[in-house]
């Protein structure tokens, strides 16, 4: 009479691309549990190649519609979820199963932020705020450290200050702005709801840019609701054998290439001049005659 809830750990690259028809069949059959995508990301499982290395289960999940998923970059966050995701599958008997994206790289956490539950479920939260900054970095997993460490790179090499968010689940973002859309379409004549995503970055100054270590499509499904320009990095393209290092330089979501396309969109609005984005190319060894990733 105890009732249990199943943990189900994998090679995500496995679960989703392989046996989709059967997570579409768990969402068909009420299913509780977690799914948990391990060695995920394009780039975090290095050495193995396109058939090991996933950039694009988010996007197979966020098409099941009780499937709740989070890509979270620090053991906090994934804890957070678990513990609400015990509680809605268990306390509130909901219908609903989640994949988690989890990976294999040893690298040190940071406390949580103080009141960063709420956003950390609502998909997510402002890691650290800078005075007068320039642009928003989101990022999420792993990649969220190299955004973390373009931020310092801006600031150290081009005196550019950047707010940090961590972005948990940007299926979770696109869900609440599609709905805040259709609310506001079937009551004209109330005052509009805006999306969670919105509310965190209306107001806040300069361009967006948001870097994963899936396609870029994922990050790309909240673009509709973001009060400015916004520029998204992702791995597109097959997985490669290779180290981490050379993998997040080949698919140009590393700490440079953030840097840079930081730079290049304060460089469209008219904050920098173009002369900057060029010397940072040059500065961190940047090829601009590089072959896009997607072609190789």
């Amino acid at each position: 009479g105890v009732q249990m809830i199943p943990v189900y750990l994998f090679y995500s690259m496995f679960g989703f691309q392989r046996v989709g028809d059967l997570a579409w069949a768990a969402g068909d059959m009420r299913t509780r549990g977690f799914l948990i995508g391990a060695t995920s990301g394009r780039t975090t499982l290095n050495g193995e190649g396109l058939q090991h290395q996933d950039g694009h289960s988010h996007l197979v999940a966020s098409a099941i519609p009780n499937c709740i998923a989070y890509d979270p970059a620090f053991q906090y966050e994934l804890a957070v979820v678990v513990q609400d995701g015990l509680r809605r599958m268990v306390q509130e008997q909901e219908d609903v199963y989640y994949y988690l994206t989890v990976m294999n790289e040893n690298y040190a956490h940071p406390d949580m932020p103080q009141e960063a539950e709420a956003g950390i479920l609502k998909g997510m939260y402002r890691f650290r705020a800078r005075p007068k900054a320039q642009v928003q970095l989101l990022g999420s997993g792993t990649i969220f450290r190299e955004v973390i460490a373009a931020a310092e790179l801006l600031e150290k090499d081009f005196g550019v200050a950047a707010d940090l968010w961590s972005v948990t689940s940007f299926s979770e973002l696109r869900r609440d702005g599609l709905a805040a859309d259709r609310w506001n379409a079937m009551h004209p004549q109330e005052s509009p709801r805006v999306s969670y995503v919105e509310q965190c970055l209306k107001g806040r100054t300069g361009p967006i840019i948001a870097a994963t270590d899936y396609i870029k499509l994922h990050a790309d499904s909240i673009r509709a609701f973001l009060p400015a320009r916004y520029r998204v990095l992702g791995t597109d393209g097959f997985g490669r054998s290779d180290t981490r290092a050379k993998l997040r330089h080949f698919f140009e979501v590393n700490r440079y290439w953030i840097a840079a396309h930081a730079l290049r969109a304060l460089a469209e609005e008219g904050s920098v001049p173009a002369e900057r984005v060029a010397e940072a190319l040059k500065k961190y060894g940047l090829d601009p005659e590089k072959p896009n990733p997607v072609t190789v």
